[in-house]
């Protein structure tokens, strides 16, 4: 099944894909087993086994989620040293400096590890580069500043596992570093008092996927239990009780896997936001539940927050915080962290909104730039009949540069291609220049490693550094060109069609008797959803649509659907009811979420859609159909009953729909709305064989051009000027007459 708002240019295929041996006798009897060990439901038994935990032992710690998968701070690589030196510093009251990026990671990170050394009385100062003067990363002018201030250690949180030479400056100038990243490491270290990463290839610490907020608290627990002499579990719940509520919310924002040592902070620290005592995080909660506006307390007006969960903090914390970062400087963000008044909290939440909602305006437009000169790219592609990029590069000196990176994670999804978007954004004074420095974010799709990608064009770069699947780079304007022939060439001898595609993975197939309020419930008991726990997706097939109903004036979808004498409520979000692939009584499949929709207290169960095609049983019909189409243009009988051959009305409805669809501004039609009304219209039965003969017949007579569908979707062009003409002058519609039987074919 083709994706339909996709490009023509480059339509991405949509693949349903189900966990290998999803229903093999062992795994049901396995199921089965869970089921009954724990007390759950079959349906909850065939989702755990489908993520890995199959045995009642392992099933039971995951819904623990308790300190049980809780390591050792120890275990990491240089962390003793690490520890050694900021109790040192602390002890022996030297200033210290906490150097961290401008992300959510970064500032949730750099609040964290403030609060807890200026708990312990430290001399502690905050230093996050400013985006657009400064860029990711340490930088030797800020490095000369807090020597000159007098710091004698600096502490690097969610950065500077590449900063060779603005550390060796700093130890230069007596200037100690304790590095503490989760980003990838280079083929060598940087020379410090220690470098604390997960990720460095001789740590042997068990959980490699933390945050750099995640590192920072592991750093922390690992002083207080230094510090206290206490157990790592008692440093946990000691430490635990008043930070981790900023480690959940970096953890979520920078999309690290909610699996293991991460799906227990995140768990702990939804719990502890729920009820924050934080005047930053409270203000900004209630800001979100405002829409945008921070609610004052004084006012009494407040209107119910939004339940806290880590959708919550994906889509509405973190923006917020982000945008900080983005468009202004990103200590606003950590001021609000450290509000100590509800007054100072609330115009400091109230100033992120306004903040974000720009952030907002220029992401749309800088979108909206990429997506035309994507598609003038790919035509142009096309008509030289070369094939299109394998990964998208992008420069333009006026895009803001702390919207790039959204921008590019847009491109990804809607193209399914690796991009990379560079911002000369103040770079640029006067004419622009070949030695101009452009600062890029890039995306990237599963298969595609982007830290290696750009590795293998580290002569054409200035700097690179990031994840897998997102990171940085700063350019020369002359090297762009080569940059771009390089990682395309690079990428071109990696990816494969089968990692373009947009691929959902479903959990498992349900029944409609399975779909119950009690079920859905059980189901939250998986939760915090995210990368590596993801919600479940669910398949429910051959449901026939009863209803279809238009929401938020025709943007969204709901749907009516009947199964096993069972009704659902589903919704389509971001979707029309034009652009979906079927119409009331269709058959279909359905991928969705199980949702409880809690709206003025009155809970109901629905599904929430992530995709919808024709159900397989219609699938087929549709191929026998297409094979009876083929037969017949090539001259096959036609029986009487099987209603082939149009009359005058039936071809008149057709046009007619067509005609007022393409007055309408419309260029493209379902082919089930088509045959809908047109038998509304006709008051006839055409069915879709003789649909696609009338569309042909139209075309013949010259009254319009309708091109074969694709994915169920008819192209079509009206031809106002065409001279009245009789359905006699098609011949198609002569060769129907004369294919016409009295009998049995």
């Amino acid at each position: 099944m083709k994706d339909t708002e996709a490009t023509q240019f480059h339509a991405r295929e949509r693949i349903w894909s189900l966990p290998a041996g999803w229903n093999n006798p062992i795994q049901n009897q396995t199921a089965e087993a869970l089921a009954k060990a724990l007390g759950i439901t079959p349906l909850t038994a065939r989702l755990l086994c489908s993520r890995g935990y199959s045995d009642p032992a392992s099933a039971e710690i995951f819904f623990g989620n308790d300190e049980r998968v809780w390591n050792d701070p120890m275990l990491m690589a240089d962390m003793p040293h690490a520890v050694r030196r900021v109790l040192d510093a602390v002890e022996n009251h030297e200033s210290i400096a906490i150097y961290g990026d401008y992300d959510v990671d970064g500032v949730t990170s750099v609040t964290s590890l403030y609060l807890y050394l200026t708990g312990l009385g430290a001399d502690v100062t905050c230093y996050i580069p400013n985006r657009l003067g400064e860029g990711y990363g340490m930088s030797v002018a800020a490095v000369d500043q807090l020597a000159a201030d007098g710091v004698s250690l600096i502490i690097t949180v969610d950065t500077g596992i590449t900063a060779h030479t603005e550390i060796a400056h700093a130890a230069a100038l007596g200037v100690d570093t304790v590095v503490t990243d989760h980003h990838e490491c280079h083929a060598e270290l940087p020379v410090c008092t220690a470098v604390v990463n997960p990720h460095r290839p001789d740590c042997p610490y068990p959980f490699k996927e933390l945050a750099g907020v995640g590192v920072v608290f592991k750093l922390i627990c690992a002083c207080e239990a230094v510090r206290l002499g206490l157990s790592p579990a008692d440093a946990l719940e000691q430490v635990g009780s008043r930070l981790i509520d900023l480690v959940a919310i970096g953890t979520v924002a920078d999309v690290m896997p909610l699996t293991d040592e991460n799906r227990y902070i995140v768990a702990r620290g939804l719990s502890m936001l729920e009820h924050t005592q934080r005047p930053g995080l409270s203000a900004l909660l209630d800001a979100i539940s405002g829409g945008g506006s921070s609610q004052s307390a004084a006012t009494g007006g407040k209107k119910p927050r939004r339940k806290v969960n880590s959708g919550l903090v994906g889509f509405g914390i973190a923006p917020r915080i982000n945008a900080a970062g983005r468009i202004a400087h990103a200590m606003m963000a950590v001021d609000l962290l450290l509000a100590e008044t509800a007054e100072h909290a609330e115009e400091m939440a109230a100033e992120l909104c306004a903040i974000n909602t720009h952030r907002q305006a220029e992401e749309n437009a800088i979108a909206e730039q990429a997506y035309a000169m994507i598609d003038g790219m790919l035509a142009d592609a096309q008509a030289k009949g070369e094939a299109p990029p394998s990964v998208i590069v992008l420069e333009d000196s006026g895009w803001m540069q702390g919207v790039v990176g959204i921008v590019a994670s847009r491109i990804t999804e809607k193209y399914g291609l690796p991009s990379i978007l560079i911002s000369f954004e103040g770079a640029v004074d006067g004419e622009e220049g070949e030695d101009d420095l452009g600062k890029g974010s890039g995306r990237s799709i599963k298969g595609l490693n982007l830290v290696e990608a750009l590795a293998d064009s580290r002569d054409l770069l200035v700097r690179f550094g990031g994840h897998e699947l997102a990171a940085g780079l700063t350019v020369r304007r002359k090297d762009i060109p080569a940059f771009r022939s390089r990682i395309n060439e690079y990428a071109a001898s990696i990816l494969t069609e089968d990692m373009t595609v947009v691929r959902y993975e479903a959990d498992c197939v349900c029944e409609a008797d399975e779909l119950t309020m009690e079920q859905a419930e059980e189901l939250e008991r998986l939760e915090p959803f995210g990368v590596g726990n993801p919600t479940p997706n669910l398949i429910l097939r051959d449901a026939v649509i009863h209803r279809v109903i238009p929401l938020g004036g025709g943007r969204h979808t709901k749907l009516t659907v009947y199964k096993d004498d069972q009704m659902l409520q589903a919704i389509r979000f971001g979707t029309a009811p034009s652009k979906l692939p079927a119409v009331a009584g269709d058959a279909v499949d359905l991928l969705f979420h199980l949702n409880i929709n809690d709206y003025q207290g009155v809970k109901s169960l629905q599904l929430i859609l992530q995709d919808i095609r024709p159900s397989q049983r219609l699938e087929q019909d549709r191929r026998r159909e297409d094979e009876r189409l083929s037969q017949v243009l090539e001259g096959a009988a036609i029986a009487p009953f099987e209603q082939l051959v149009p009359d005058r009305e039936e071809i008149a409805a057709v046009f007619t729909v067509l005609r007022d669809d393409a007055r309408q501004g419309n260029a493209t039609v379902s082919e089930r709305s088509l045959l809908e009304r047109v038998n509304r219209l006709s008051n006839t039965s055409v069915n879709r064989i003789k649909l696609h003969l009338i569309l042909r017949i139209l075309t013949e007579m010259g009254v319009c051009r309708v091109e074969d569908p694709t994915d169920g979707y008819l192209a079509f062009e009206v031809n106002f000027d065409a001279p009245k003409t009789s359905i006699d002058a098609s011949p198609l519609m002569c060769h129907l007459r004369d294919q016409l039987t009295e009998g049995n074919v």
